[in-house]
């Protein structure tokens, strides 16, 4: 059976038995903050298990897509050394939501593998968590195993967990024999490639929660996974997954891309390697995950640079990876339609990647190999955790990667130096970042002891309104600057890459200037700029904020949700926000992507953003919703943001909805216009596109025109000058070919009546060697005269004829022509001058010689 025959095999056999088909979930988690990827079947069911949600249908089947590569399930480091370990896998399951339990699962398990496919029930072995006597029990009543190939485990075998929370139970799992010594239960759960779990029954009772106790869910389910790569490699009797249908094409193509055979332990991990690596890629990619610095991205940006480093091991020093996305795409695009519709923003992600990386891959690798050679001449067995960091820091090397190319070495990498370095510099960055917080940022660590009259987190106003009349809860000098808390507060204090707002405070007859805002424990404190402010715990207070600043702020905003839209509508689903400044005077937003955005595309996304502008779609600002209620008003979240309970959503008409806490315009038509001033690189990975709304947009264009006026005024000084430099250039040039005539004229030979002058000269161009020609014709009578240049690696000859010469039927067409055959080319004009050119540089002086013979053959 072909691999695609298998999948659809397994689906059918429990259609056959009511199961619904249940397509695969998206293996990017988007809703669940507990997982970086997809890692197993059941995770699209969650919500059942916990009884937070339901479906249509009590019993499903399917073959979910699942990438394990960190937390608990973290398969990243085996990959490519074994033969059935991988990244990205297909998880073959049934499931039963409250409806059947643990006897139709072990029922229909045993029937499928032992009575459809034939497996050979001598080489099963059925494993059961140590307690679960039902289990056990029901393998010997429900299936005709063997007593004796029924074994108990402890809780690391046969206890599943999808995390270290969630819903969890006992498990029951299949393995099989491959090796001869198929009857040696010691064999079983022992790691070896022999004996390979392929089908895990679990039997969901629980959910663990954060603080590590069980407890019963409502209803019991089962969730089953069969490993599909190993089924594959069982049904068609393979030693190993990668040389069964589902990688061998991807095999092959390493085979063809590197030249290398599929020989020897060395090349047989590295393609196994690249196989695998490109599958995870493509399927995370087309999922809408990213290579990036942070979280999931990184996870992608090591697979990536593992498999790249492997690639140099098979002599691949280009980009080769994204090659194999296409093979991944014909192999599964049938079953999974998503790789086939992205094929090529995936190519363009996974290349772009590795090009970035391969500039410093082969640096780092000979650094590592440097240091290598030093450990061992000094006898030392540890890679220090400072070069590790300068490998990762410098060159882009994950720790990881350093750690297998120690052990391929017979070193180790000191991890725990790593990691602190690692945490020095997170906390380095945490602390610049610090620093940039204006003003009262840091006042606020003194909050502690300020005297409040009222600890309720300050009520923000500035959504509705920009004047609002408040009472002072709390007064502090501290550094020089009075702080103030009141009960309201209008002014918006910087967060989500949206500045602090100006303003005043008037209290009594007092007009005191907000220098700087901070929040502490939700109490928003003033700094003002008096010193001596004379201000008293429950005084009125009129905070103002400053107009104009802050509607320029909120046209820049908005204006980023119109552009995060018009990015993702342009260069795909895989763009996210990464970072922002909005400012009065301009704003700019990173955003993940692969590559350069081309003019085209920015004129693109400008010109949409612009559209729904004039639109005047209406703003919609949904404040504190309760997550999921946010949720499924479509609002866009990420992987990795961290939300609370209670969140704010922007919404501008049908066309941009995002989770946001900023302060917006009421409708598009109030930011006026968008202009794209700048984009660039910020990081690996991540663009940057700077811009200007409102009137920042006239401010722009009026600051371009004065360039263009300072611009142009220096091009018409600069052409001035230009024509002096050329008037004194022709001059000199005049000059120097004026200085060849005399050693022309004075090399003159007389033969026949008829005088030649020929001579190699030094010009720049035809026009200059024609001029040479009109001056030499001037000088001479009853003659001919034949001049050849190299100009720009290429013959140049001019030649001339005196009148008397041409009333006789003497061409200097037909001459030029003849000598010109000797360089390699051709040419003629007219009878008293004519040009020609060459390519044989090396016989000029020949053809210069032979004007003798050409002119003494023509006038016969």
């Amino acid at each position: 059976m072909t691999s695609n025959e298998i999948r659809t095999r397994f689906i059918d056999f429990f259609k056959e038995r009511g199961h619904a088909f249940a397509p695969s979930a998206p293996v990017v988690p988007y809703d669940d903050p507990t997982l970086l990827f997809i890692n197993a079947g059941m995770n699209q069911f969650k919500d059942v298990f916990l009884g937070k949600g339901s479906r249509d249908y009590a019993r499903a089947v399917n073959s979910q897509k699942c990438i394990r590569v960190s937390g608990k399930h973290n398969d990243l480091e085996e990959v490519g050394r074994d033969t059935y370990h991988h990244t990205f896998f297909e998880m073959l399951g049934n499931w039963s939501f409250g409806d059947y339990y643990k006897a139709e699962a072990i029922e229909w398990a045993w029937a499928l593998l032992a009575d459809v496919w034939k497996l050979d029930k001598k080489r099963l072995w059925a494993t059961v968590y140590q307690d679960d006597d039902e289990a056990f029990e029901l393998w010997k009543e429900k299936t005709d195993i063997d007593p004796k190939r029924i074994l108990r485990f402890g809780e690391k075998d046969n206890f599943w967990e999808m995390g270290d929370t969630g819903p969890c139970g006992p498990c029951s799992e299949i393995h099989i024999s491959l090796g001869d010594d198929y009857d040696d239960p010691k064999q079983v759960n022992a790691g070896l490639e022999s004996c390979i779990e392929i089908w895990n029954l679990v039997f969901i009772q629980y959910n663990r929660d954060e603080k590590g106790e069980l407890r019963e869910l409502p209803k019991k389910h089962v969730d089953t996974g069969m490993g599909f790569e190993r089924v594959c490699a069982v049904l068609q009797n393979k030693p190993s997954n990668y040389e069964t249908d589902v990688f061998m094409p991807l095999i092959e193509e390493m085979k063809r891309l590197s030249g290398a055979p599929y020989k020897g332990k060395e090349n047989q991990t590295s393609m196994r390697v690249a196989a695998d690596h490109a599958r995870a890629l493509t399927f995370a990619i087309a999922d809408g995950a990213a290579p990036g610095n942070e979280g999931r991205g990184y996870v992608l940006r090591r697979i990536l640079r593992r498999a790249a480093r492997y690639g140099r091991k098979l002599g691949l020093k280009d980009p080769y990876l994204h090659k194999l996305v296409g093979v991944v795409v014909e192999t599964m695009g049938g079953a999974y339609p998503e790789i086939v519709e992205k094929r090529e923003m995936i190519e363009k992600i996974v290349k772009g990647e590795e090009e970035s990386f391969n500039d410093t891959l082969d640096r780092g690798i000979e650094l590592f190999n440097r240091l290598a050679a030093d450990l061992k001449k000094r006898k030392k067995k540890t890679i220090s955790g400072d070069d590790a960091f300068k490998l990762y820091d410098t060159f882009g090397f994950p720790f990881d990667l350093t750690r297998v190319m120690a052990e391929e070495e017979g070193l180790a990498a000191d991890e725990k130096r790593f990691e602190e370095l690692m945490t020095e510099q997170r906390r380095r960055a945490r602390a610049d970042a610090k620093s940039k917080t204006a003003g009262a940022s840091d006042v606020a660590e003194g909050l502690g002891d300020m005297e409040l009259t009222d600890k309720s987190p300050t009520v923000f106003t500035g959504y509705d309104e920009l004047v609002t009349k408040a009472r002072v809860v709390g007064v502090k000098r501290k550094n020089g600057e009075t702080l103030v808390a009141l009960d309201k507060s209008p002014f918006y204090v910087e967060a989500g890459g949206q500045v602090d707002d100006h303003g005043v405070l008037e209290i009594g007859k007092e007009r005191h200037t907000v220098t700087a805002l901070a929040k502490f424990e939700g109490i928003v404190l003033h700094a003002v700029e008096e010193k001596d402010a004379k201000i008293k715990p429950g005084a009125s207070a009129i905070a103002k904020v400053e107009e104009t600043r802050r509607r320029r702020i909120m046209r820049n905003h908005s204006a980023t949700h119109l552009l995060h839209a018009a990015l993702r509508e342009t260069l795909g689903d895989h763009v996210r926000q990464s970072g922002s400044f909005v400012g009065p005077d301009y704003f700019r937003f990173d955003f993940t992507h692969f590559e350069k955005t081309s003019d085209d595309d920015l004129r693109t996304i400008e010109e949409r953003v612009n559209e729904k502008i004039l639109a005047n779609l209406p703003a919609s600002h949904m404040r504190d919703v309760p997550l999921e209620e946010a949720k499924d008003s479509g609002a866009l979240m990420f992987f990795g943001d961290k939300y609370g309970e209670r969140v704010n959503v922007m919404k501008f008409g049908d066309y941009s909805a995002e989770f946001c806490g900023g302060t917006h315009v009421g409708s598009t038509a109030e930011i006026g216009l968008m202009k794209i001033v700048g984009e660039a690189s910020v990081a690996g990975g991540v663009r940057r596109i700077e811009a200007v709304t409102g009137d920042g947009v006239l401010r722009y264009l009026e600051e371009r025109e004065r360039e263009i006026a300072e611009r142009d005024a220096r091009i018409e000084e600069l052409q001035k000058e230009r024509r002096k430099f050329d008037k004194k250039l022709a001059e000199a040039k005049a000059a120097k070919t004026a200085d060849a005539l005399p050693e022309i004229m004075s090399g003159a030979i007389e033969i026949d009546g008829v005088t030649l002058y020929r001579g190699r000269v030094e010009v720049d161009s035809m026009d200059a060697l024609k001029a040479l020609g009109d001056r030499l014709r001037e000088k001479i009578t009853r003659g001919v005269g034949l001049t050849a240049a190299e100009i720009e690696g290429k013959v140049m000859m001019a030649c001339v004829v005196s009148d008397d010469l041409v009333k006789e039927k003497l061409s200097a067409g037909k001459i030029v022509g003849e000598a010109a055959k000797i360089v390699g080319g051709g040419g003629g004009g007219r009878p008293h001058l004519a040009t020609a050119g060459g390519k044989d540089v090396s016989k000029i002086d020949e053809a210069l010689a032979a004007l003798d013979e050409i002119v003494i053959k023509m006038r016969g």
